[in-house]
C-alpha cells in the first residue's frame, strides 16, 4: 500500500471512529516497511488525526506512534486536545505522559515545542488543573506540600523572580514521570512557560469561582493515571473537524 492510500485508510477509519483499526493500519507499516516509512506519514497526517490515536493511551501495552512521534507533531495534538471537552483530563495527562517521558525523549524539547504554539500553557494549565494548589505552594516555596503555603498568591512580580530560583526539591525526589516531575522540569528549564501556565491555572480557578467557568476536578492523591475503556476508540469530534488550524 502507498503512503498516500495508507493516510486516506487512516483518516478513513478515524473519521469512521474506528481508532483501534486506524492505530493498528500505522503498526503494521512500521512492521513491514520501518519505522522511518511510518514518520513519513505522520507529517502528512493533519494533527487531529494523530491526536485521535496518540490520546488513546493505554499503560498495558507500548505503541509505535507514541514512540515516534515528534515534539512539533506532538505539540500541535496538544493544542487542540481541549476540543474533546474530556473535563477529567485523563486522556491529556496519560498521552502527556508516555510520550514526554518515553525513553528517548528529551522532556523539555516536548515542553518548548508545546510553549511554542499558540494555546500551549493553556493546554499545560488543563494538565494540571486538579493539581493546582500543589503547583501555587511549588511556585511559591520550592516545594509541592500545600500545608507549607501561607495561602496567599504570589504576585507575577513575585511569581517570575521565584521561578529562577532553583527548586528546593530535587528532581530525583519527585521523577515520577507524572505531573510532580512535569512542572519540576517545567520551573527548572522553561521558567517563562512556567509562569505564563500558572497565570492561565490561576485565571481559570478565577472563572471557576466566579462561576464562569469549567467545573474543576477535585484533587486527587494517587497521581495514577487510568483511560476509561468506554472513551477507547471513539471518533475524533465535529470540532476538531472544523478549522483546526485557528487552534494551532
Amino acid at each position: 500500500m502507498t503512503a498516500l492510500a495508507l493516510i486516506a485508510k487512516t483518516q478513513s477509519l478515524i473519521a469512521a471512529g474506528d481508532i483501534v483499526a486506524a492505530e493498528a493500519a500505522l503498526v503494521e507499516l512500521a512492521d513491514t516497511e520501518g519505522d522511518k516509512a511510518l514518520m513519513l506519514v505522520l507529517e502528512q497526517l493533519p494533527p487531529k488525526d494523530i491526536l485521535a490515536v496518540i490520546r488513546e493511551y493505554d499503560n498495558s501495552k507500548e505503541s509505535v506512534i507514541n514512540l515516534l512521534v515528534t515534539p512539533e507533531q506532538f505539540a500541535r495534538a496538544v493544542v487542540i486536545e481541549k476540543q474533546y471537552k474530556d473535563l477529567s483530563r485523563t486522556h491529556l495527562r496519560g498521552m502527556v505522559n508516555s510520550i514526554i517521558f518515553r525513553e528517548d525523549a528529551d522532556p523539555v524539547e516536548f515542553l518548548t515545542a508545546i510553549g511554542d504554539l499558540e494555546g500551549g500553557a493553556e493546554a499545560l494549565a488543563d494538565y494540571f488543573t486538579e493539581k493546582w494548589s500543589r503547583i501555587e505552594a511549588f511556585a511559591r516555596s520550592g516545594a509541592f506540600d500545600a500545608a507549607e503555603d501561607d495561602g496567599d498568591i504570589v504576585s507575577e512580580t513575585a511569581l517570575l523572580a521565584n521561578a529562577y530560583v532553583k527548586p528546593r526539591v530535587d528532581e530525583d525526589e519527585v521523577a515520577d514521570q507524572d505531573w510532580m516531575q512535569l512542572a519540576w522540569l517545567l520551573r527548572h528549564d522553561c521558567p517563562d512557560l512556567f509562569v505564563e501556565m500558572l497565570l492561565v491555572l490561576r485565571a481559570k480557578a478565577r472563572a471557576h469561582d466566579a462561576g464562569q467557568g469549567e467545573e474543576l476536578p477535585a484533587e486527587e492523591d494517587d497521581g495514577t493515571v487510568e483511560t476509561r475503556d468506554t472513551d477507547r476508540g471513539k471518533a475524533t469530534p465535529a470540532a476538531l473537524e472544523a478549522d483546526e488550524e485557528s487552534a494551532i
